[in-house]
């Protein structure tokens, strides 16, 4: 209850602020800290004063590396008892009217000041005049300029709050307005935003001037503006319009048929699924370059980013399935998350949670990927696991003090255990009352904002019932419970049977309630049948189970059967020598990925040993005719062989082990000659299991076309992940490869993809120079190279390069983590750590975590995850058995 308690003090504190920004008490309300980042209670006490806030901004953009704008802010003041500050970051200011007074600007480069005696009380009248740089490091308005025609592009990407990187703004989420939006533009680009143009005039003689009428009202992070000479494909065939954008030196690579078939079908599908028609008119999708994340839900203008989206060959299924799942997630947002908003940065999860079980159920029901369930259950759901098992786990519901940590939390939990327990609630209330409380809910709070109570109490109603004992197990409590059949058989029959479940540790005591399908499951010969099925709604330690009373002594119990709940799987011994001897009997793709996932938890946990995995990935991978399950083993496995990495070189068992891996690989290329999809996924494998020099040479003969491989297509993305490889480990020649490939290739992709090469190479000058180079925050590369060279700067295998720098890494963190910045942060925190798998390395992260406790709450859990995963690393290899012979 301890997080429960400390959210409901957090409320009060947010009621005292509200109660400050109004009436005679206002006087006392504390002036806003001097710092970049916006507080709760400063925000709360904003909005207590603020309201029907309208934009209306105009911008000049050249081309250049600054741009100009005016914004004129119009908005209702309950007050004018205390200053009233508007966010607009690191700006040159022009000028400032308050009410058509000019004012001399009181701007500390994060937020302009406006006095009492300049404001009224009700409509007020701000225009403020400024410059700004475009930004290059993802946030605000970015701007890059394509290496391979010079043509300058522009987009703006303001999640959490850095629309005040754009414009002068209220910049949190409560504090919805309208946007009538001026831009202009040289005359090729095109300029998009969240309503369709009104007009495009002719401005000079090289210069066109877009007009756009006013928006519906979005929180500032929703709205956006992205300019530049994009190449752009219509379909107007559905509902809505829509319209696709990407770079014209990239317009090749594009497949925008595939782009709308998803999208039209996403837009019927939700359409009907909510009952609320779309509400933005059109639907324009952008791929974007050196985007921080995977896409961002701007209303009715959709960022992706185009290292992700992006092939020089036709799509796999794998990457269809990505793209059509992604555009859903987006999509889903543009009801959740768009038109109905959290009130503050708390309440994030919420929409990513409802985004990713929407967006996998839209992609399940919409589309021909039938299975995304299964992938869910491989992908972001593992990952949540993994996440709530750390020591530094969190509720999905936490408080964020300000600004600055409002991604502190936006992890695996944020949307996929978020996601898992909307599943779970979907279970338990039936799909159709779910259904009827989400539509309820957004009618209700429809352009408004909704807290967490708003939520659960729509469901609730429609339900019946009173959800608040589930919301404080599920969402303010940290954790993931273990279930466990626990059963005794007697004359073949199963004579008792009781579901156990338990909680994670003594400092994390909660046991939920959850609905899930406890499954049973007899051997036919060498297959694996179901007996029997029951639906169990269980709570606490105990629940028996009198329905599978009388039923055949199983040999498998699965008690999650088909993933209704989130809870860690115990196999009892029985079933878990059944699994282990039986995959490839298991007809069911969902429960054989979950048989093999049950075989890698007890990997992670040090009670499988990792070679008696790798064996049983030998001998049944092979076999794998599921494609979306085979690239969850194949993911396994390459896990295994970072783990082998660890070992050394010279590990004798590393070295066998290694072979038979890439030998398998191989394999798995020739055999599916046929079948691109399959052997494209093999191929990627064998690349990244090629470590001896037999494999790397047959990687070098295939590059320069002395080897063929029957039925694949050498591309550039494959070319790019062959060099990469070899120059990884220094073969022979490998660094010329990089530059004649970079001249093949001259796109910005190219350019990283040879960054990556570059810096992933074992040479101690090199790294020496990109560690300063990284550490230099004053650097004019644009953060996407940094980020590039931050991930590939030392690989596993790397073990003595990365120790050279380890000690120098780690004294570095507090500075960097005083002055860089949470975006940077999260990359360098992420990648830099240096854990390298020994117990030296454990102990030299522990020190560091237990030195370093005043480091912003993202770092420091940073740090603490990698000391726990260095720990992990060290438990496996010490629970190596003898290898058999």
């Amino acid at each position: 209850m301890k997080v429960y308690a400390h959210r409901h003090l957090m409320a009060l504190a947010i009621a005292s602020a509200f109660a400050l920004g109004s009436g005679a008490n206002a006087a006392s309300t504390p002036e806003r800290a001097e710092n970049p980042f916006l507080s709760q209670a400063d925000a709360a006490a904003r909005s207590a004063r603020v309201s029907n806030v309208d934009y209306t901004l105009d911008f000049t953009l050249t081309g250049k590396e600054s741009f100009s704008a005016t914004t004129t802010l119009t908005f209702d003041l309950a007050d004018t008892a205390s200053p009233l500050t508007v966010d607009l970051d690191k700006a040159t200011v022009k000028s400032l009217l308050v009410n058509g007074k000019p004012v001399t600007p009181k701007y500390n480069q994060w937020f302009i000041t406006l006095q009492p005696q300049d404001l009224v009380k009700g409509r007020n009248t701000v225009t403020v005049a400024y410059e700004r740089l475009h930004s290059t490091n993802g946030e605000g308005l970015h701007r890059m300029v394509d290496p391979v025609d010079g043509k300058v592009y522009t987009y703006s990407h303001f999640e959490p709050a850095a629309a005040h990187q754009m414009f002068a703004v209220f910049d949190q989420p409560d504090l919805k307005a309208t946007y009538t939006v001026n831009v202009t533009v040289p005359s090729d680009w095109q300029v998009v935003s969240t309503t369709r143009e009104t007009s495009v005039q002719d401005a000079g003689a090289e210069t066109r001037r877009w007009s756009f009428p006013k928006s519906k009202k979005l929180s500032p992070y929703n709205f956006s503006l992205h300019a530049g000479p994009y190449k752009v494909w219509e379909d107007n065939s559905g509902k809505y319009p829509m319209r696709l954008f990407a770079r014209q030196s990239v317009a090749s690579q594009i497949k925008p048929a595939e782009w709308f078939k998803y999208t039209k079908a996403g837009l019927a599908f939700f359409d009907e699924y909510f009952g609320i028609p779309y509400q933005y008119g059109k639907y324009d999708q952008l791929l974007v370059p050196d985007f921080l994340y995977g896409a961002m839900e701007n209303a009715g203008a959709i960022t992706f980013a185009e290292a992700r989206f992006m092939y020089k060959a036709d799509m796999t299924t794998a990457q269809r399935h990505s793209l059509a799942s992604v555009i859903m997630h987006e999509m889903a947002h543009q009801w959740f998350g768009d038109m109905v908003t959290m009130k503050w940065w708390n309440g994030l999860w919420l929409n990513e949670s409802f985004a990713s079980f929407m967006g996998t159920l839209a992609t399940a029901e919409a589309t021909e990927f039938k299975d995304a369930w299964q992938s869910f259950y491989s992908n972001g759901k593992q990952a949540a696991y993994v996440q709530d098992q750390k020591a530094t786990t969190h509720p999905i519901e936490v408080p964020v003090a300000s600004t600055q940590n409002a991604f502190d939390n936006i992890d695996a939990i944020t949307y996929s255990k978020g996601a898992s327990t909307l599943m779970q609630l979907r279970h338990l209330l039936g799909a159709d009352v779910f259904r009827k409380g989400v539509h309820n809910y957004l009618v209700k709070y429809q352009f408004k904002n909704a807290t967490l109570d708003d939520f659960i109490g729509s469901l609730g109603a429609a339900a019946g019932r009173d959800l608040s004992g589930w919301t404080r197990q599920w969402l303010y409590q940290p954790g993931v419970n273990t279930i466990a059949a626990d059963y005794a058989c007697k004359d073949g029959k199963i004579a008792s049977f009781t579901l156990k479940q338990s909680a994670p540790s003594a400092a994390l005591p909660t046991l939920r309630e959850q609905r899930v399908q406890v499954a049973t499951f007899k051997l036919n010969g060498k297959q694996l049948e179901l007996d029997k099925n029951v639906a169990v709604t269980y709570s606490g330690a105990k629940t028996t189970v009198p329905a599978l009373a009388g039923s055949a002594c199983p040999d498998l119990v699965y008690p999650n059967y088909q993933d209704w709940g989130f809870a860690k799987v115990q196999l009892d011994k029985r079933s878990f020598n059944t699994a282990r001897g039986n995959l490839s009997g298991v007809a069911d793709p969902l429960l054989r990925t979950m048989l093999w996932q049950s075989l890698w938890d007890g990997v992670r946990d040090g009670k499988l040993p990792l070679n008696e995995f790798i064996d049983t990935a030998l001998n049944n991978v092979p076999a794998e005719k599921d494609y979306t399950l085979l690239g969850d083993v194949l993911g396994k496995v390459a896990t295994s062989k970072h783990y082998l990495n660890a070992m050394g070189p010279n590990a004798p068992y590393a070295k066998k082990a290694t072979r038979e891996l890439e030998q398998m690989a191989w394999n798995g290329v020739q055999s599916s000659k046929g079948d691109d999809n399959f052997q494209r996924r093999w191929f990627y494998q064998y690349i990244e299991m090629a470590t001896g020099r037999e494999a790397l040479d047959r990687l070098a003969s295939i590059l320069d076309g002395k080897t063929k491989v029957d039925g694949l297509v050498i591309n550039q993305d494959l070319r790019w992940a062959i060099i990469g490889r070899l120059n990884r480990f220094d073969y022979p020649g490998s660094t010329a490869l990089i530059q004649l490939e970079a001249e093949r290739d001259k796109s910005d992709a190219g350019q990283a993809q040879a960054l990556a090469a570059t810096v992933s190479r074992p040479d101690p000058k090199t790294k020496a120079e990109w560690l300063g180079t990284i550490e230099d925050l004053k650097t004019r590369l644009p953060f996407s190279k940094v980020r590039t060279a931050m991930n590939h700067l030392y690989p596993m295998e790397q073990a003595l390069l990365n120790e050279q720098t380890a000690e120098r890494r780690l004294a570095k963190l507090p500075e960097l983590d005083k002055v860089a910045g949470p975006v940077y942060m999260r990359a360098f925190a992420g990648a830099m750590l240096p854990a390298t798998c020994t117990p030296a390395s454990v102990k030299r992260l522990g020190a560091a975590a237990e030195q370093m406790k005043n480091l912003s709450a993202g770092t420091r859990r940073a740090l603490l995850d990698a000391h726990e995963e260095d720990q992990r690393c060290v438990t496996i290899k010490q629970a190596m058995t003898a290898p058999k012979s």
